[in-house]
């Protein structure tokens, strides 16, 4: 349930859904897409496009859906739709991240995980029944599932319930042969799914107004950390890692907005998505980032984290050799999955983290009067 800033339930329409026009499941694993301006109106029903799924028929805009990750769930609740009835791991999408926007708030206790050990035809056909589209990029799930292929794909889609999204959060997956869509390109296609165009409007705008705020705390290049971006191994007491490199996907987007230097770019080590390698304190030390970002910690607050990982790492023989740890910049990375709320709250934790910048850099009010719908 999305609440506005006065409180009030957010009301939403429910839809009829009618299937057409998607791309057939083979031709849109294949990397297949439709151009267009991403939607348009006929007479009668709705038509939006996103690669690699093509173009999809509605005769109203949706009101159930399910979503791949919590990037895709952000987006909705921006856009003032009901938060989604599943996504990929309910896990990785925090919604402990809108506590700081007054007003706004996602219980994430009624979103169902969609993978456990598996995924099955099975499982999305009954999701179907109760969701009128999975905002979901059909390569990811075969991509990621020894259980599905494009015939599943296309037998899922064949029983009325489209897919329509596009993996964003890494560039790294080499199934992804078709064009990638930044947090915003990738917002604007789903306000055009919901009929919400004025809503991402003011958001964009709001971004716009942010990406200026955040420009005037940064430093001189020359003067920003060299940063570790990682999955620890185990998470609180980590002896291994999993490297990512910043990408030009949205998982990265507040780093990248913060011009840091990527610790890894001029090494041999490779992205995790890339490789599924891990790392080691030896190798770290070889590198010694001046900051390390550690992800999959985001359940904790800063205090706990400091508690666990940092206390470990300050007491293990080689990991206490580290810069980063000897001067304590070891901090929670941020979430693999940000949409345009979320990655406003990252990234400004992220200036705080790396450049010690203690203000607020965007307008939380402001959000949560347009997630009410509230666009002045």
């Amino acid at each position: 349930m999305v609440s506005n800033a006065d409180g009030q339930t957010t009301k939403t329409r429910r839809t009829v859904l009618k299937y057409g026009g998607t791309l057939a499941a083979g031709a849109a694993l294949a990397g297949c897409t439709v151009e267009d301006d991403g939607g348009r109106q006929s007479e009668g029903d709705m038509t939006v496009s996103m690669p690699p799924v093509g173009e999809v028929s509605f005769e109203e805009p949706p009101e159930t859906w399910a979503a791949n990750n919590g990037s895709w769930a952000d987006m909705g609740v921006a856009l003032g739709q009901e938060p989604p009835e599943a996504v990929y791991l309910a896990r990785r999408y925090h919604t402990q991240y809108y506590d700081d926007i007054p007003g706004v708030s996602v219980d994430g206790s009624d979103i169902d995980s969609l993978w456990t050990s598996e995924l099955s035809v099975e499982q999305f056909l009954s999701l179907g029944e109760d969701v009128d589209v999975f905002v979901m990029d059909p390569n990811f799930l075969v991509g990621r599932s020894k259980s599905l292929d494009d015939s599943d794909i296309e037998q899922i889609e064949s029983a009325g319930t489209p897919f329509f999204g596009n993996s964003i959060f890494s560039r790294g997956y080499e199934w992804h042969d078709y064009e990638y869509l930044s947090l915003y390109e990738a917002f604007e296609h789903l306000a055009k799914l919901f009929q919400e165009t004025e809503r991402y409007e003011a958001f964009e705008s709001l971004h716009e107004q942010f990406q200026s705020n955040l420009e005037s705390v940064l430093p001189p290049e020359d003067e920003r950390p060299s940063v570790a971006i990682m999955w620890p191994q185990p998470l609180n007491e980590p002896t291994k890692f999993s490297p990512y490199l910043i990408d030009e996907g949205t998982s990265f987007k507040q780093w990248r907005d913060l011009g840091v230097e990527d610790a890894f770019a001029t090494t041999d080590v490779k992205d995790f998505h890339n490789n599924r390698g891990r790392i080691d304190y030896e190798t770290l030390l070889e590198i010694d980032p001046d900051v390390l970002l550690l992800r999959g910690n985001e359940a904790k607050t800063a205090t706990e984290f400091e508690e666990t990982v940092l206390s470990f790492m300050r007491n293990h023989d080689v990991a206490s050799r580290l810069t980063a740890v000897e001067n304590g910049d070891v901090y929670r990375g941020g979430s693999l999955y940000q949409g345009p709320i979320t990655n406003l709250v990252l990234t400004e934790r992220a200036a705080s983290q790396v450049y010690g910048v203690d203000e607020e850099l965007f307008d939380r009010r402001r959000v949560a009067d347009i997630v009410a719908g509230e666009f002045e």
